[in-house]
């Protein structure tokens, strides 16, 4: 690789950079570093060579569709959908390798007209995404996402889900979602999705709060044990969000998409911002708080950055998943210390009696130690009465409206 500084050299820069176009290579590699490298050497060149400025990709495009009479209607096939097409002509996206490479094929415009003025990451493709998967109906029907009509659900999906990740600065939130290490609990597969829509709707949803800094390490065992003690409160759940926020952690209620099975899920959004998101799949006060007590004990643990999320479907058992392991069991600590839970009556009696002396010694709901007492005899018809069905939901009425 050297400097360009004769017509030669730049004939041959030109002829390499088509070769290398056509090739198609993979971002990283040695021939994708060497097409970057001289692309810029060929824009050195011509910046000091030609007196006349050197047309930008945008107007290379613009003449050839003038020249042959076509349409943002007929460069779809070249771009992949409309709203890309009018994305790339507004100047609002950049032309990746994969356009640069159809354009040059289709239309013959030249592959170094197209790279003109293109910064080095131009070769980052966006991740293949099928944007029909996403459960762009159910969005809409949720109002996550306006629609500006109902042909725009069936035509242009990928537009829909572009306006619901406006709040985040748009795609490269999925294509970040796609590259963490997402470890899921579930004895059933969970649709990935479904799955990343949800996520993202509560990490934009916690954009509306402002907690206080959030500081590694402040989540301990007496910290999720302060945190439990406020369900001796009706409106526990309430005041537990409000707790959390004052510590810099956003919990978010968050019904689940279809085909999710999901429980809770702990993600550390942008900026070091914890959210926990609960979805009340069962609606149910026992629920709640192990749902709760088990994503803050993924995060005292196991969360420390932006790579990670832990997904959680409860109904099934931990397996061999180590982290999981670690997390139901700091959080049945937290809940009801082993130690009061050998001496306590609740042990081996059934008995709703027994179940509200434990809560009483722990300051805690009588439903939490009736759900530990229905995990442990495996009998989930038991204690009914205490487990405070249908008293969770009802407090978060914007998410289950009443009918």
């Amino acid at each position: 690789m050297k400097t360009i500084k004769s017509d030669a050299d730049y004939a041959e820069a030109l002829a390499e950079v088509e070769r290398l176009v056509e090739a198609d290579p993979a971002p990283g590699t040695p021939a994708a570093d060497r097409l970057e490298i001289l692309a810029l050497l060929v824009r050195d060149f011509e910046s000091r060579t030609f007196l006349r400025p050197t047309p930008t990709p945008l107007n290379s495009l613009r003449f050839r569709m003038e020249q042959q009479r076509l349409s943002q209607r007929d460069l779809v096939p070249f771009f992949g959908s409309r709203s890309k097409v009018s994305e790339v002509l507004s100047g609002k996206r950049p032309l990746t390798l994969s356009m640069i490479r159809a354009l040059h094929r289709g239309l013959g415009i030249p592959a170094e007209a197209l790279l003109q003025n293109q910064q080095p990451s131009f070769l980052e493709e966006e991740a293949e995404l099928d944007w029909s998967r996403f459960p762009v109906r159910e969005m809409v029907a949720r109002k996550w996402v306006d629609c500006s009509s109902p042909h725009e659900i069936r035509d242009d999906p990928e537009a829909i889900v572009r306006r619901f990740l406006a709040p985040l600065g748009g795609p490269a939130k999925i294509h970040a979602l796609y590259r963490r290490t997402r470890r899921i609990r579930s004895g059933r597969a969970m649709d990935r999705y479904a799955l990343a829509a949800w996520t993202l709707r509560i990490v934009i949803r916690g954009l509306n709060f402002s907690p206080a800094r959030y500081n590694e390490g402040s989540v301990t065992k007496d910290f999720m044990r302060e945190v439990v003690q406020l369900s001796w409160s009706s409106r526990g759940p309430l005041l537990a969000q409000e707790f959390l926020q004052k510590y810099g952690i956003v919990l978010i209620i968050e019904r689940h998409l279809p085909n999710t099975h999901l429980d809770g899920a702990a993600v550390m959004a942008a900026r070091h911002r914890p959210v926990i998101g609960l979805t009340l799949r069962h609606d149910r006060l026992d629920n709640f708080w192990f749902c709760l007590v088990h994503e803050l004990a993924h995060l005292s643990l196991h969360l420390r950055d932006e790579a990670d999320c832990f997904y959680d479907d409860l109904d099934t058992e931990t397996g061999d998943d180590t982290n999981e392991r670690e997390a139901d069991t700091l959080a049945g600590e937290a809940l009801i210390p082993e130690s009061a839970w050998a001496q306590s009556p609740a042990k081996n009696l059934r008995s709703p009696d027994a179940a509200r002396h434990l809560a009483e010694r722990l300051k805690i709901h009588p439903a939490i130690v009736a759900g530990r007492m229905r995990h442990e005899a495996k009998n989930f018809r038991i204690l009914n009465q205490l487990v405070g069905r249908q008293e969770v939901r009802m407090l978060f009425q914007e998410i289950w409206p009443k009918t």
